[in-house]
């Protein structure tokens, strides 16, 4: 744990935490940028997909910060409601609701009157292409996400005398069970198999595997959390529990989402759920046409 500041800039400190989301956010878009690449999409795409991305992390760290304001005020309403720490959950849910709707922006308002190259673009391939990797990357940033929270002190478990006990509470002398690190480990688990799953296999369905498996994991591991933050009202279970089940029930919508929508837009069809018609067969039916 590495609470205090690495060094400082013109007077401000800056935090391990602070560096460990940068270099997640980084390898978030360098990835993105490697699975455009492989995938062959066309320069114009990428950029508007980059583009778009950019504005949804942006406004995601926006949504991070609202979120946990929103926890600190349910925990401690006397303390006021105030900008200050970060949630992930918070900022998953501005990233992809920003990210949706300047997509809905981009195609139907700005791509029809737009006379620069880049912005008139075709969308809907591209960013529908990107579905299936957007998850993989997500998650890199997510598992360095939590390492930084490891050495800032934050989101830790409860007290334990167990061997896998870490002294990695902010303010807290004993040890803890280091759930920062074992939902890091999580994440690259799950980050490795949307990636066999995606280049190996061609699956498409990695935005709903990982809703559906993070927000399993995020519900379980509240359980072994020793950070209380409230509960949710009206009910006995945790703000991120609430957003855990969401997350859950979004994924299996996601299914039938990119099933009976997405893959008709997709580009590639060698991403999609049916086989490219062979050479021959496509002959054919010119043939016979």
């Amino acid at each position: 744990m590495h609470p205090e500041p690495i060094f400082k800039i013109f007077g401000q400190g800056v935090y391990l935490y602070g560096v460990c989301m940068a270099v997640g956010i980084v390898a978030c878009f360098g990835f993105l940028l490697f699975a455009m690449w492989k995938q062959k999409f066309n320069e114009t795409s990428a950029d508007a997909v980059i583009f778009i991305g950019i504005f949804g992390t942006g406004f995601g760290i926006f949504s991070a910060m609202l979120f946990q304001a929103f926890y600190d005020f349910i925990a401690d309403p006397d303390a006021g409601f105030h900008l200050g720490g970060m949630t992930f959950i918070g900022g998953l849910i501005g990233g992809v609701v920003s990210f949706v709707g300047v997509w809905n922006l981009y195609m139907y308002v700005v791509r029809p009157r737009t006379k620069i190259k880049w912005l008139s673009a075709e969308m809907n391939a591209g960013l529908t292409d990107a579905l299936p990797f957007i998850p993989i990357g997500i998650t890199i940033a997510h598992a360095l996400g939590r390492f930084g929270c490891f050495w800032a002190g934050c989101c830790y478990g409860k007290p334990t005398d167990a061997w896998f006990g870490l002294p990695c509470a902010a303010g807290y002398s004993g040890n803890v069970i280091p759930t920062q690190l074992f939902e890091m480990f999580f994440l690259l688990a799950l980050c490795a198999v949307m990636a066999i799953l995606y280049f190996k296999f061609k699956f498409n369905y990695n935005f709903a595997l990982y809703a559906i498996a993070y927000g399993i994991w995020r519900f379980i591991i509240e359980y072994f959390r020793n950070d209380y933050r409230g509960e949710f009202i009206g009910t006995a279970l945790y703000p991120s529990q609430i957003w855990s089940i969401v997350m859950v029930i979004a994924g299996i919508g996601y299914v039938f989402v990119q099933k009976y929508f997405f893959a008709k837009l997709m580009k590639h069809p060698e991403l999609t759920a049916t086989e490219p018609k062979a050479a021959e067969d496509v002959k054919e039916e010119k043939e016979e046409a």
